[in-house]
């Protein structure tokens, strides 16, 4: 067989599985009776067969369509159409509705992805969900949206609510765009957002409200390392923590900006009640814990990551980074960080902390124009702040009370501080930055207001400045 003919039967098949790609549109009527019996098999057929025939559309017509797991498929976008429901089963520990435990689940599948402007929710704001009487990390219940080494993926426009465990779980894929996507996950423990263990991400132009971490990087594979992942245009609020890398930092991260977001309170807390657990909260606040926590807790490595222009209200600590290994395991690495533009409205008074580990220091960390408001109100310390070397990272590991008003650092070296400003709503006696067992800390343009203590206390430290003046 000449060349020619080859070429001329490669464009044949070519033409032909681009002519049999099919565009399925699925209606409410066809599927079921609004909404109140299952139609999984009506849409998984629909999604195989779309694949089967080279890919294209699958469009879900305004409708309730109720269903258990469901797979996407290779070269198939799944769209939405305003008005189109898409419900999760509420019976979510029966294997045969959930063989996989998320409503839509995707595995080593690319150019794929979800669409349009309806709504996927897993119902677990039901009675018939809430009267299973689910724990917080119970592990029984199921993801919303689940893409496991998955490439070229998109999602956009959406809406996305109420899922029974993590909202959005994005692992060891590669090639990920989310673009103006709505999600809110209040009703059950775990409710994250958008979980990243991903590489080559774009995130941009969402509106996201969780229970649990809002944007959360995560890393369990120790041989995948997310990279490359950049977050925009984002408004976030979370009764946890609305922007987070960890806590699972097996590989850990790197190369990561984010930019250009909004930090808000959430609308209601069915879980948390943070004021049993810090000083200082009004009863029934509803605030997430610290704005940007960034953690290596499983011995991974976190680096180059640039954090620019950020507000943020309903917080405790507006930067929570911490080195340190909650399983007693390897040590990580956390350098080269560059936080800029942060202006913070917070509840309580746990300032941010810079804490690495005796033997491993956080290095070469930037904070530049930082503009932070607390509670206030408290004394000096007078004894050194605890260490919590194998603890869950969390902005109150080391207690409720911290001897910094503004900024507490230890265990770190080559620490730069340029234009933080602390204010306190009650005249506090701390000192605004304390310095504990730090190699080398540079200060300049540092402002207080309400504090009565000493601009900065150094403890057991070297090379610590403040505006080019020595603190001993």
């Amino acid at each position: 067989m000449n060349s020619r003919l080859i070429a001329t039967l490669c464009a044949l098949l070519i033409g032909y599985l681009s002519l049999n790609a099919k565009n399925i549109r699925l209606t409410e009527q066809e599927a079921t009776l609004n909404g109140r019996h299952l139609c999984t098999d009506y849409i998984q057929s629909a999604l195989d067969k779309c694949s089967r025939s080279g890919g294209g559309v699958v469009t879900l017509s305004p409708g309730r369509y109720l269903t258990g797991t469901l797979y996407l498929r290779n070269h198939v976008e799944l769209h939405l159409e305003r008005g189109a429901y898409l419900l999760g089963d509420v019976h979510v520990t029966d294997k045969n509705i959930y063989p996989k435990q998320a409503l839509i689940y995707a595995e080593d599948i690319e150019d794929a992805g979800i669409s349009g402007q309806g709504t996927i929710d897993g119902q677990s704001n039901t009675e018939g969900f809430l009267s299973q009487g689910f724990r917080v990390n119970d592990n029984k219940r199921p993801n919303g949206l689940f893409f496991y080494r998955c490439k070229n993926i998109s999602f956009s426009d959406f809406n996305i609510l109420n899922a029974g465990n993590w909202t959005f779980r994005l692992q060891e894929c590669d090639g990920v765009r989310i673009n103006g996507i709505f999600l809110k996950s209040l009703a059950q423990g775990n409710n994250d957002g958008i979980d990243v263990d991903a590489r080559n991400v774009v995130i941009s132009n969402c509106i996201l409200e969780t229970d649990d971490d809002g944007i959360c990087l995560k890393s369990d594979n120790l041989d995948f390392m997310p990279e490359n992942i950049t977050v925009s245009n984002c408004v976030i609020a979370s009764n946890c923590n609305p922007i987070k890398f960890g806590t699972a930092s097996c590989a850990g991260f790197r190369n990561v900006s984010i930019s250009n977001c909004v930090i808000r309170r959430t609308t209601e807390s069915n879980i948390w009640h943070w004021e049993e657990r810090y000083d200082d909260l009004p009863k029934g606040v509803l605030t997430g814990l610290s704005g940007i926590a960034i953690e290596s807790a499983d011995g991974g490595c976190i680096e180059h990551v640039v954090i620019n222009n950020i507000t943020m209200e309903g917080v405790i600590t507006p930067i929570f980074i911490c080195l340190n290994r909650r399983s007693g395991g390897n040590k990580g690495i956390i350098r080269d960080i560059h936080i800029s533009n942060i202006t913070a409205t917070c509840e309580g008074n746990i300032p941010s902390i810079i804490s690495g580990i005796p033997d491993r220091y956080i290095s070469d960390i930037t904070l530049q124009n930082i503009h932070v408001e607390h509670h206030g109100g408290k004394e000096a310390m007078t004894s050194r702040l605890r260490e919590a070397l194998t603890s869950y990272p969390e902005n109150r590991m080391f207690g409720r009370l911290n001897p910094a008003a503004g900024l507490f650092v230890r265990h770190a070296k080559n620490i730069k501080v340029e234009g933080l400003s602390v204010t306190m709503r009650h005249a506090d006696k701390r000192p605004t930055v304390v310095a504990d067992d730090v190699n080398v800390m540079t200060l300049r343009d540092l402002t207080s207001r309400n504090i009565l203590g000493e601009p900065v206390q150094n403890i057991e430290s070297t090379g610590i400045t403040l505006d080019h003046k020595d603190i001993r």
